[in-house]
């Protein structure tokens, strides 16, 4: 009995002397660096001319260029400029987003009291492999009995774009 004891001590000492305490493996690491997204405007945003109207009104300029008016008039036979504004973007064929404001004021330039209100901006990409162009349109708001005149806003609104 005495040697099974010691063939079983022994046998479990040298169990534990071969027992793993730790294990390692070794890992790859790797990156792709991607070049940073970019935006360039090539076309600024131009709702040509519109016909004030006793009713306040809207006109819609599509991003394919084509214009729509509520409750006023848009001349055929003199548009003035007509114009999505028009912007193009270096992705690198990675997925970004878009951001517009909520709206954007032009001030007429006579009389800086008298606004016109642009919102409902709606985008469309063409999109490419490593760069897309978009478009943008949006919604002009006109008073009732608006001021002729130009209207505009020189700080320009902003369009953001982000890498997903």
């Amino acid at each position: 009995m005495k040697n099974y004891l010691f063939i079983l001590f022994f046998s479990l000492i040298g169990f534990s002397l071969f027992a793993q305490n730790s294990a390692s493996v070794t890992v790859n690491s790797r990156a792709t660096v991607i070049d940073p997204i970019k935006i360039d405007k090539t076309v600024d945003l131009d709702f040509g001319n519109v016909i004030s109207a006793y009713n306040p009104g809207q006109v819609i300029l599509s991003p394919d260029g084509s214009r729509v008016a509520y409750g006023v008039q848009i001349s055929n036979s003199i548009p003035g400029t007509v114009n999505p504004a028009e912007a193009v973007v270096t992705h690198g064929n990675n997925n970004y987003s878009i951001s517009l404001p909520e709206q954007f004021t032009l001030y007429n330039q006579e009389n800086p009291t008298q606004v016109l209100v642009i919102d409902q901006f709606i985008i469309q990409p063409q999109e490419g492999n490593v760069i897309d162009i978009i478009k943008i349109g949006g919604t002009l708001n006109l008073e009732a009995n608006q001021t002729s005149g130009f209207y505009t806003n020189s700080s320009g609104f902003n369009v953001t774009v982000s890498y997903n």
